[in-house]
Formats: C-alpha cells, structure tokens, sequence
C-alpha cells in the first residue's frame, strides 16, 4: 500500500486552503513548534535580559519535562529549558512539522496513510525507548548528546504527523 499519494500538481505557490477543503491552521503550527524548538536553547542565554518570561517558559517545560540538570545541556552554565531527549524531540518535531507543512504545499492533494502514520511512529520511538529501559535496569545510561540524538526521529516523525493531522491529510 502507498502511504502517500501524490496528485499531479507540483505548484510550489500552493495555497494552505485546497478548493473543497476548509482552511486548516497548519502554518500557525508549524511555526509554534519552531518558536517553542528556538526557547529550548536561547531561553537560558536570554533569562538576564527577560527574567519573568524565562521563569515563564521554564513552567512551561516542567509541566512536560522533569528537567533534571544531570540529563540537560547547558549553554554559558544555564540550564536549557527541557532535558536532552526533550530537546532532541522538540528540535526534531520542529524539523518534522516545517517539512510537512513545505511538503503539504507542493503537494496538495497528498495523502497519509493512518496505518502509516502509527508504524512510523512505533519504529521511531525504537531508539528512545531502548535508551529509557537500558537505563532503568542498569545496562547503561548513554550521554546527552545521544539521548537528544535518539529522541529526535521520534520528534521528527511526530511534527511531520501533526501537520498531517491538523491539515486533514491522515486517511
């Protein structure tokens, strides 16, 4: 089965709203997940100058993240806002939802799979899964950098999954 069907138009000028289809918010999306992917490394670096949105932002990264500092990055010895596999999966799920919005306007008539969607998505979180039990049995806890590494397909495929979900295109 082809989890993608593309129709024959290739305008790259392709308007969000497909004659037929109501309008779907898939920019607005796409661009909060790049905005929230930009906090995560340039809240810390920016907390003197904007102390009250940074004590902000770092609520909001508690209600989704322990942050413990041990599994964060740091830059200029702040803490990011998340921790490393966060990042990996937020910095990914940006990535993944501005391709999917680019994509989804070149190719407007595009279609996913559901079945595609959810495989996609259980073969992706693989990696990040493997890293969470390897650790909770003590076989290993991998460095920061890997956790974000791992992590970030998951998020990549998850943005990608969004954007085709808020634009109607999971069938």
């Amino acid at each position: 089965m082809n989890s993608v069907q593309l129709s024959n138009t290739s305008d790259a000028n392709a308007p969000d709203r497909v004659p037929g289809r109501p309008l779907r918010p898939t920019g607005a999306v796409a661009g909060a997940a790049v905005a929230w992917a930009l906090a995560i490394p340039i809240t810390p670096l920016a907390a003197a100058l904007w102390p009250v949105g940074a004590a902000l932002l770092y609520a909001v990264g508690a209600l989704v993240c322990h942050q413990q500092p041990e599994r964060s990055f740091h830059a200029d010895g702040h803490q990011w806002l998340v921790c490393a596999r966060c990042s990996g999966l937020y910095l990914g799920a940006a990535a993944g939802a501005v391709a999917a919005w680019a994509f989804q306007r070149r190719h407007p008539d595009a279609t996913w799979s559901r079945m595609a969607v959810i495989q996609s998505l259980q073969l992706v979180a693989v990696p990040t899964a493997l890293t969470v039990v390897t650790a909770w049995i003590g076989l290993g806890d991998p460095s920061n950098l890997w956790r974000a590494a791992l992590a970030a397909p998951l998020g990549l495929i998850a943005g990608a999954a969004a954007i085709a979900l808020v634009a109607d295109r999971v069938k």
